[in-house]
């Protein structure tokens, strides 16, 4: 695993710009492999600052994203088909053609996990799959216990998660009990991997990581078998792993 140690969350979010600003003008018809939440936020801005500039074209990428919320509708303002067209589809030139998310509102799920692994093989592996951490490891959503060797599939949600993403709603009650998401096997499929994490509340998560091992109970540690992983963390999740 490839470590780079930032100073803050701003050269972090700078640094991974980077990387896939780098991984498209190499190949301009990349798959990007993309993430929700807090983390990846000042990442896409820091993509939406590059294409204004006139750095980079996206309109040759494809794009797979990990997860969305079981019954939210593309609409809602919480789903992640709503965050990431507005955080980073909609400033882009990306083609709204080539941009893939679960669909959570699908009235056969099980049918909607399958028709999206079979995208993973027929549009990707991602090049390039951008990933946070939670505080217990998962990753996508998947949570501890989660198979090693699970593809796109519906998750229960655990109460850690729902409540670390309550501050997204206006109450922990409406916030989803299940997501569907990309698998750990799905994820792995990824020709590189860039792990994103910042903030004290991800220390002991990192410190985790990073003693190697391999175990189900902590998700995140499946990243220990890819070939291919970048952890980009700031001082304050990276302070616990120096111990």
């Amino acid at each position: 695993m490839n470590i780079i140690v930032t100073k803050d969350y701003k050269e972090l979010s700078k640094k991974a710009c980077q990387y896939i600003e780098e991984q498209v003008k190499k190949k301009p018809d990349s798959v990007l492999g993309l993430a929700t939440g807090s983390t990846p936020l000042g990442t896409y801005q820091e993509l939406v600052d590059g294409y204004r500039s006139g750095f980079v074209d996206y309109q040759g990428v494809y794009s797979l994203n990990l997860d969305e919320y079981v019954g939210l509708d593309k609409n809602h303002p919480q789903s992640y088909h709503f965050f990431m067209n507005r955080h980073l589809f909609h400033s882009i030139n990306i083609d709204p053609d080539h941009t893939y998310i679960p669909n959570g509102k699908a009235s056969g799920l099980a049918y909607e996990c399958e028709r999206y692994e079979q995208l993973i093989e027929e549009i990707g592996p991602p090049d390039l799959q951008l990933l946070g951490i939670g505080q217990n490891g998962h990753i996508g959503f998947n949570e501890p216990e989660t198979s090693f060797d699970s593809e796109t599939h519906i998750i229960d949600l655990s109460d850690s998660t729902r409540e670390a993403n309550a501050r997204f709603f206006n109450s922990i009650e409406e916030v989803p009990h299940q997501a569907v998401t990309m698998g750990i096997k799905s994820i792995l499929k990824s020709k590189k991997i860039v792990l994103l994490a910042s903030g004290e509340e991800k220390a002991e998560a990192i410190k985790r990581l990073l003693k190697g091992e391999q175990d189900e109970s902590f998700p995140a540690s499946a990243l220990n078998k890819h070939d291919h992983v970048t952890l980009i963390v700031d001082e304050p999740a990276y302070k616990q792993a120096k111990l």
